[in-house]
């Protein structure tokens, strides 16, 4: 199953979206709220759920009116703050919450902002329940996707990464059997052009100071070691049924072409824009419909010169471990995304360098056979495992 619609649909919507905002302390859900701010007449947000963040919750509640809030971390369950919720909220706490949230009557779309593979349960859960899934939570699908994709509607799972929701946006109305290409754009990052040399001596903070966008700690880590665009290839690869091999990656720092689709009679069709999330998180909510756009327009006459250039898989090798998870399939990929979040935190604390994240990154994957995916369960215990085969490898690195 595939997000592929064949044909441009139509609206019927009759009442605002009642919408809950799942990770909505994040860079992702802020924006969401902002975007939702500006369209109160065709958004209602009726829930809010964060991990530990409520102080911004409590307020984010009052000021959107919500009926329900969700705390996963249960040590934060009796936080002051919690007690100026609005008359009314219900709250929710612990593991479960977030599925809890999903499956409200008074909720008719999700958008998860979650991140890493703690929004897997989430997902799953809207989707069974028949809720439209506005997705940002990549690393679910990439560890997920043969159980979440066989779920999914036409028009029930609409991506949110600038990337994914451009070739949406390029294959609405196309038929199926034209496509050939996926051009998955990527800024190249802060460390483009850089040596393998070169980067032993890159600090996280080098890292977190990306050229383009503002972003949560880990997905910028991912961004500087390409492994962020490793994940948006697999979630490609599910989302429009396409060979990860079908998916090019192609560098363009100037951010603007989000990304392009390339059809069987050569013709390449792109998504152009300004370099903010509030397009595709709007975009997301609003379709089929476009609203009013929430950023500054772009006078192309004064833009920069484009410029194009391939993804150094070599020095990079996030990048490649990431499509060969993705060629091998079954847990490969739960098992290198697992590797991948517990070396990208180490290297945050400074408990590694920069080139030992895809170190650990191989060695957990090499330590893994890609069996099948069966179940929940089974994704669960091999995040597990795997984080346990991450934290050895980087003891061994340390020593």
């Amino acid at each position: 199953m595939n997000i592929f619609e064949d044909t441009a649909p139509t609206s019927s919507r009759k009442r605002p979206i009642r919408v809950v905002v799942l990770g909505a302390s994040g860079s992702i859900g802020m924006q969401t709220l902002d975007v939702c701010r500006q369209h109160t007449d065709k958004v209602e947000v009726v829930g809010l759920a964060v991990r530990s963040s409520t102080e911004f919750v409590a307020r984010a509640a009052e000021r959107h009116g919500v009926r329900v809030v969700a705390v996963t971390d249960e040590r934060h369950a009796k936080d002051p703050a919690l007690e100026s919720l609005p008359a009314g909220c219900d709250l929710l706490v612990g593991d479960d919450a977030l599925e809890e949230i999903c499956l409200r009557d008074d909720v008719d779309c999700v958008v998860s902002a979650v991140v890493g593979f703690a929004g897997i349960n989430a997902g799953y859960a809207a989707l069974k329940a028949g809720k439209t899934l506005l997705y940002a939570n990549k690393e679910s699908l990439v560890v997920g996707g043969d159980l979440l994709m066989p779920l999914v509607a036409p028009g029930q799972l609409i991506p949110v990464d600038s990337e994914h929701s451009a070739i949406y946006q390029c294959l609405v109305g196309e038929r199926r059997s034209d496509l050939h290409r996926i051009w998955l754009t990527c800024s190249g990052g802060p460390f483009f052009g850089m040596s393998r040399r070169q980067l032993l001596n890159v600090t996280a903070g080098d890292a977190l100071r990306h050229p383009t966008w503002q972003m949560g700690a880990k997905i910028t880590i991912d961004s500087a070691t390409l492994m962020n665009k490793g994940l948006e290839v697999l979630e490609a690869h599910h989302l429009f049924d396409v060979d990860v091999d079908d998916v090019s990656v192609l560098v363009q720092r100037q951010s603007m072409i989000h990304s392009m689709v390339e059809f069987s009679d050569g013709v390449v069709k792109a998504q152009l824009g300004p370099s903010d999330m509030r397009i595709p998180i709007q975009y997301a909510l609003s379709y089929p419909e476009r609203w009013d756009s929430p950023a500054d327009r772009v006078d192309y006459c004064g833009a920069p010169n484009f410029t194009f250039d391939r993804a150094d898989e070599d020095t990079f090798g996030c990048l490649a471990l990431a499509k060969r998870a993705g060629r091998e399939g079954g847990i490969m990929p739960c098992a290198m995304n697992a590797a991948n979040e517990v070396a990208n935190l180490a290297f945050r604390e400074d408990r590694c360098n920069f080139l030992d994240i895809e170190e650990v990154v191989r060695s957990v994957m090499n330590e893994t056979k890609p069996d099948p995916v069966e179940s929940l369960e089974q994704l669960h215990e091999v995040d597990a495992r795997s984080r346990e085969a991450a934290s050895r490898a980087l003891a061994r690195i340390s020593r």
